[in-house]
């Protein structure tokens, strides 16, 4: 568990190897999410529960689930609300004992202040722009570049001092060179291994191409929840992701 210490450079830790891996657990039930964490819990770090799962399951049946089974649990609840409601679901999540938990920055700078002062020991990391975003919709829906935004919520998550962002890696170049962002750890969905489908996502990156660019975490769901035939099972696919990354990690990619 991370230590509780305000000292930022403490909580934002890099991690190496398997720790990078969460798996996002993006199934219907607890026992089928069980299942998955059994299976492949040795090649991974974490598992990210999300709105489907905690929808049909509650959050602290959930996350008593999954940590009986000694897993860190990465809670994408995405929380866009007032001050006060963040602040409340900041400290419930803390008592919980989750890992890592998310808000969008764009629910503003009191918001943000509200998550990091009621965090206690979990990660909490700013959701920039989704990976499902075009540079088409980021237009329709921002009115400014996906770049110049992810940009701009990443300064306010980190001036208000939460330990990182959710963004996809081709934002990670922008990101690691700002002075005022390159310290956040990134948070980064959207990554396909050159065998799997992409999916709905549009702002895709292979594993090993995301490490090099500065990802500290790495979110992976259906290719290692639903491989390709010519991978035997879940484990094999995520022990595959697990390699690349540790080979790239001994060669100092990060």
């Amino acid at each position: 568990m991370v230590s509780p210490s305000n000292d930022l450079s403490q909580r934002r830790l890099r991690p190496v190897g398997k720790e990078r891996i969460i798996v996002a657990l993006d199934v219907p039930s607890l026992t089928e999410a069980r299942d998955v964490v059994q299976e492949i819990r040795e090649e991974v770090g974490a598992f990210k529960v999300g709105l489907e799962l905690l929808t049909a399951e509650g959050s602290r049946r959930v996350v008593e689930g999954l940590a009986d089974l000694g897993c860190r649990v990465f809670y994408d609840g995405k929380f866009n609300d007032i001050p006060n409601t963040i602040a409340g679901a900041a400290r419930a999540l803390s008592k919980l004992g989750v890992w890592m938990f998310d808000v969008h920055a764009s629910s503003g700078l009191e918001s943000l202040r509200a998550c990091s002062e009621n965090r206690g020991p979990a990660l909490a990391v700013a959701v920039t722009v989704l990976t499902s975003f075009s540079s088409g919709g980021a237009q329709d829906v921002f009115g400014s570049t996906i770049e110049t935004k992810v940009l701009r919520l990443a300064t306010m998550a980190a001036r208000e001092q939460l330990d990182g962002v959710v963004c996809s890696a081709q934002e990670l170049p922008i990101l690691k060179g700002s002075v005022e962002t390159r310290d956040l750890l990134t948070v980064v969905p959207g990554i396909r291994p050159r065998w799997a489908e992409t999916g709905d996502q549009r702002r895709v990156m292979t594993p090993g191409d995301a490490v090099r660019d500065g990802a500290d975490y790495l979110v992976i769901g259906r290719p290692i929840l639903k491989p390709p035939t010519s991978i035997p099972s879940r484990k094999a696919a995520a022990a595959m992701i697990r390699a690349e990354i540790e080979e790239l990690d001994k060669g100092g990619a990060s």
